[in-house]
């Protein structure tokens, strides 16, 4: 069963490639995320040796010693990345073909985010490793109030759904990964103004994709201006919220750790908790 087309790809691609050209002067959320990527790397004793960066936006991701092969839904990204253009939730790879895959502020923007997942599970060697970040949660809630605000009693669908850190989680496990985590980190940035806020969400490639949204109205965007103005503290900044969920899961391998069967226990917790008392 194809799943429904929650996006728009040929406006998605349009919006990556307007992006493209000034996208340095509005990396910060991705900086971000790459840094935590480097930490969950850092954690990691094994070395890697074929790399691919799925959704690779400007080819900031790099691991010195590896071969690093790299997609991104836009072709100007793809060019300025030396990669090529094909949508992270159809890459052509044969089984097997990665030591390491990672996909950084893209997943909350694909259609078919399980098949994506699948996808990455499937070119992975054994033992190889996923790690992914992307916007989720409460990602953008004061600017969703703001807008419900603006809008009234005909509120327009302008934000994206999003997936929280529990069900990122079965994601992974669905996909088939081993040993799957996933964690969220909240980043906040105070905003001089809402239209601050909606230049950077351009400038990352991070505004709306759903099919068929009206254009913004200059009143309503006024009214969504106030809104936000409102919840501004005394600097006259208004604080939003970047919800970070990050996944790490691993493609299956003997050699891994095993759960332990069900039933398999050997002491109960029940005692244990009395003796403590």
């Amino acid at each position: 069963m194809t799943p429904p087309e929650i996006f728009d790809r040929a406006l998605r691609r349009r919006r990556r490639d307007r992006a493209a050209p000034l996208y340095a002067e509005f990396d910060f959320l991705r900086a971000h995320m790459l840094e935590g990527i480097a930490e969950r790397l850092g954690d990691v004793t094994r070395e890697f040796g074929d790399v691919l960066d799925l959704g690779s936006f400007d080819g900031a991701f790099t691991l010195p010693g590896t071969r690093i092969t790299r997609i991104d839904a836009g072709a100007r990204f793809a060019a300025m990345a030396g990669g090529v253009q094909a949508d992270e939730d159809r890459p052509n790879f044969p089984d097997g073909s990665f030591d390491l895959i990672v996909s950084v502020g893209v997943l909350d923007q694909v259609n078919d985010v399980p098949g994506a997942l699948a996808l990455a599970r499937r070119a992975l060697r054994p033992d190889g490793l996923f790690l992914g970040a992307f916007l989720g949660g409460d990602s953008l809630a004061t600017l969703r109030r703001a807008f419900l605000e603006a809008e009234g009693d005909r509120p327009v669908a302008r934000f994206h759904p999003r997936i929280d850190v529990r069900a990122a989680g079965d994601l992974l496990s669905r996909a088939g990964f081993a040993l799957p985590v996933a964690d969220v980190e909240t980043l906040t940035v105070r905003y001089a103004g809402v239209g601050n806020l909606l230049r950077d969400l351009r400038g990352m490639a991070a505004s709306n994709l759903l099919p068929g949204t009206p254009p913004l109205r200059r009143d309503t965007v006024a009214r969504a201006a106030e809104a936000f103005a409102r919840q501004a503290d005394a600097d006259g900044r208004t604080a939003e919220r970047f919800d970070i969920v990050y996944l790490t899961g691993w493609a299956p391998d003997p050699s891994q750790p095993k759960p332990a069967r069900r039933g398999s226990a050997t002491a109960s917790l029940a005692d244990a908790l009395k003796a403590r008392d």
